[in-house]
């Protein structure tokens, strides 16, 4: 496969998940990648103790690998994906506990780009109630954010694998992205485009690179069917990364596909080596 100017990160929670949290940034290293991203690690915990969040820290630092992307607590992921910012109750202020928690390890590591994923509906409870409560915690999180000069990003799941979510396209999510910018007045709530997801929605990939690009401040992919490496499915990622940049993309693209049953570091044979280190 042939990228242009493409810059990749990989995302720990996904790939080298073989490998315990703390020799995931080394492994990853190892492979020739030098920017990472993750989704919350602890999952019963949005805010562990310090000498756990020191430990990922040292790991990261040790293994020379830049941390690019972060979300905040969301649950137990993977799925069905469930997320934390709109639901009543525990969940939600577990979301509010670990923003600021979040905010300072990602920034002691020169991370400002925070992932924030919407959850499923609630049974018994009003569908605009929920979205009321995420709106106030999404605005919260984007001054948090703002703080630090950092971007808060909204993501679309699919509806075969989380089909309680109610962000299950990207028009949904750049509405959700509008909402925000608008009731905080700070304008730094992004789209995350996720092609494997949006593949999964039935959308038209090209359209949605096409209209969103400008509103896009992180992509991630993984090929459909399965959700594994480039090249296992039918998605062209030549075509559909090229097409990002000719409309001028030029961010990161993390890799959150499922490796399969090999070491992870095999699943790399698709990407030349000197492509894995971030330009």
């Amino acid at each position: 496969m042939g990228f242009t100017d493409t810059r990749f990160n990989v995302n720990l929670s996904i790939l080298f998940t073989e490998l315990p949290l703390l020799e995931r940034p080394a492994a990853a290293r190892a492979a020739g990648f030098t920017a990472v991203e993750l989704w919350w690690p602890w999952v019963d915990a949005p805010t562990p103790e310090r000498a756990e969040l020191d430990a990922l820290r040292d790991a990261l630092r040790d293994a020379g690998t830049q941390l690019t992307g972060l979300n905040f607590y969301a649950g137990q992921l993977p799925g069905p994906d469930r997320g934390a910012l709109s639901v009543p109750g525990v969940e939600s202020e577990k979301f509010r506990a670990n923003v600021p928690v979040a905010i300072e390890f990602a920034t002691s590591l020169g991370c400002t780009t925070f992932n924030a994923l919407y959850g499923n509906r609630v049974e018994g409870v009003d569908a605009a109630e929920q979205d009321a409560l995420a709106l106030e915690n999404l605005v919260f999180a984007a001054r948090a954010v703002g703080e630090v000069g950092g971007t808060l990003l909204i993501e679309a799941l699919n509806a075969p694998e989380s089909p309680a979510c109610p962000i299950v396209s990207a028009p949904k999510a750049i509405e959700v992205v509008d909402a925000v910018n608008a009731a905080s007045g700070l304008d730094n709530a992004r789209f995350l485009m996720d092609l494997y997801h949006l593949s999964m929605n039935g959308e038209d990939l090209d359209e949605v690179i096409d209209r969103y690009t400008a509103q896009t401040a992180h992509v991630q992919i993984a090929d459909n069917p399965g959700r594994g490496a480039p090249g296992t499915g039918t998605l062209d990622f030549v075509a559909l990364l090229g097409r990002l940049k000719k409309n001028g993309y030029d961010g990161f693209v993390g890799l959150e596909y499922k490796p399969g049953e090999a070491p992870s570091a095999s699943s790399f044979a698709w990407l030349p080596a000197p492509l894995r280190a971030a330009q």
